[in-house]
């Protein structure tokens, strides 16, 4: 596979990517988790070795719209199956601007074992979001803290966090906004995890004729070759057929230098018709030499995929 037009080829060798395995995730806890739907799994491996999740439930479909969100959180032995914890980690509130709901966690552990979660939260209307950020000493002792990154006039709804330290030790946002009718991606550098942020010029665009020719949203990266790290980003058309890219940054994650034609991943067939066309990536994990790359599907179900680089 070859880069899109759009991208500045490096002098390195191609680098492609491909599907070798396709597994359920599934979540085992309190009927008040159970009864929802769930997205944006949040996979990490933590400093002792154990894999955690952080997941958005929603309410079904087809019962009253109570909030857009509830972020909870578990543990897992075998990357699949997670033992969630008794009550989320997350939840809407006591504040206006987050009341509605809250969306969307990325997990950074620092060195002492304390966690920073970037989440959404939206508004009581459950019409706006904003980058909102959570410390505390372990995943079910947060303490919300307050914006991490607010939205602006021209870059509303600022949400889907992707927060990394590039290989010279320098910290970059990455986030999904919205701008003339369609998602984006953004950018941000900083010094430390919880910034402040200085944003950037937008880092990836939509491609004319292509299958990410509209809605661009933020993806995990992976950063196991430091030279060369690579977001699976989340691609749409104009009616929002959400499919799983991805893109290679230089050293510095500023400048994109590779990016592959056609998607990696490809909701399948839904049972139902009008089910949601969505496979969007949240997370991934280097375990045993093995890529692991955690998404949602149809916005209520989650899956991993075991990729090969090559």
């Amino acid at each position: 596979m070859t880069a899109g037009k759009d991208a500045v080829i490096a002098a390195h060798a191609p680098i492609d990517f491909n599907v070798r395995d396709i597994q359920p995730v599934m979540l085992d806890g309190p009927p008040a988790l159970i009864e929802r739907d769930w997205m944006s799994p949040y996979v990490w491996q933590d400093n002792n070795g154990r894999l955690g999740i952080m997941v958005r439930a929603v309410p079904k479909s087809d019962v009253e719209k109570s909030d857009t969100g509830v972020i909870w959180a578990g543990w897992s032995d075998d990357g699949t199956t997670f033992t969630m914890l008794p009550e989320p980690a997350i939840i809407p509130g006591p504040d206006e601007v987050q009341a509605g709901g809250v969306e969307d966690p990325t997990v950074l552990q620092r060195e002492d074992g304390s966690y920073v979660v970037y989440y959404t939260g939206v508004t009581a209307d459950m019409a706006h979001g904003e980058l909102f950020y959570a410390v505390g000493p372990s995943i079910d002792r947060l303490t919300k803290t307050g914006i991490a990154l607010a939205s602006s006039k021209s870059e509303g709804n600022t949400k889907e966090a992707t927060v990394m330290r590039t290989a010279d030790g320098e910290w970059r946002l990455f986030y999904e906004y919205a701008e003339d009718n369609a998602s984006r991606i953004g950018l941000a550098l900083g010094p430390d995890v919880a910034g402040p942020w200085d944003e950037q010029p937008t880092p990836l665009r939509p491609r004319d004729d292509s299958w990410d020719n509209w809605h661009l949203s933020t993806g995990p990266i992976l950063t196991d070759h430091p030279d060369w790290p690579v977001m699976f980003y989340n691609g749409a058309t104009a009616d929002a057929r959400w499919r799983i890219g991805w893109a290679v940054f230089d050293r510095g994650c500023t400048r994109i230098v590779d990016r592959g034609i056609e998607p990696l991943i490809v909701p399948p067939p839904a049972t139902d018709r009008t089910a949601t066309d969505i496979a969007f990536a949240a997370s991934a994990i280097v375990q045993d030499g093995q890529i692991w790359l955690y998404y949602s599907l149809e916005d209520r179900k989650l899956a991993r995929a075991r990729i090969r680089r090559s």
